[in-house]
């Protein structure tokens, strides 16, 4: 690191010692979320200082009439600090601005078709994220977070590290060690058996929406993966461990060391 990121550092911890979060008020943010509660104190302890640093670097916008409180605040920062928990929060450095409305917010795309036809398409979203920002949160949906394997804050954080490298492709910057081939491979197959058990009728163990692109279909693996990872580690044993391996935390292995819940 050199002196400029030193100083930058110093001044970011500075002014997170003169942050004066009560534990009531944390507790509020996060305190009834499963997945927080599953951590051991001391990772606890990590995720809530990740969490405040997170608060400090980014901008935290209202859209509309909504008033943004200090709950809402924490509670989003906290539910985006879990993906990069022990990855860093660098990992965040591609985006600076957190747009967040009081509901589902409309969304505009265009697309051009094979007869370079453009078209103008309408849709009603719970989040959005785009390449270097800004990301989208809808905070009903957010409150929503964390009940049946959803969790839009997750989601859409996730798709942030996907576009760390070539895009939103479904494929993040993977780390030493893990192999690119393998991944693109398993996830392809557990793509299939999705599809395969859609068209089937069959229960599924991540929402159908994963099959919209490979790039949603590595974000609703994420949520599924914090949320319920039980329900993905009994369909896909070895996406579960891809995704063990990329964020370095296994959510089982919480579980079983008998954290509350």
């Amino acid at each position: 690191m050199g002196l400029f990121g030193k100083l930058s550092q110093w001044r970011e911890s500075r002014r997170l010692e003169q942050l004066e979060i009560p534990d009531a008020l944390w507790l509020e943010a996060l305190g009834d979320w499963a997945v927080y509660r599953r951590y051991a104190p001391d990772t606890q302890a990590r995720l809530r200082e990740l969490a405040l640093r997170l608060v400090l670097r980014k901008h935290v916008i209202a859209a509309g009439e909504l008033d943004i409180s200090d709950a809402m605040r924490l509670r989003i920062a906290g539910m985006a600090a879990v993906p990069v928990l022990e990855l860093g929060l660098d990992w965040y450095d591609g985006w600076q601005t957190l747009i967040i409305y009081d509901g589902p917010f409309i969304a505009e795309h265009s697309w051009q078709d094979e007869y370079g036809i453009v078209h103008e398409e309408l849709s009603e979203r719970s989040g959005e994220a785009w390449y270097r920002g800004p990301v989208v949160l809808s905070w009903e949906d957010v409150l929503a977070s964390g009940r049946n394997g959803f969790n839009v804050v997750v989601h859409e954080l996730s798709h942030t590290l996907d576009m760390r490298r070539e895009g939103a492709n479904g494929a993040p910057p993977l780390h030493a060690g893990m192999d690119p081939a393998a991944w693109k491979r398993d996830m392809q197959a557990a793509c299939d058996d999705l599809a395969r058990r859609s068209e089937a009728g069959e229960a599924l163990p991540v929402d159908e929406y994963a099959l919209e692109d490979p790039a949603e279909f590595f974000a609703v693996l994420s949520e599924t993966f914090f949320e319920t990872p039980e329900a993905l580690k009994a369909a896909w044993p070895t996406i579960y461990q891809h995704l063990a391996d990329f964020y370095r935390q296994d959510p089982l292995a919480q579980i079983a060391r008998g954290s509350p819940q």
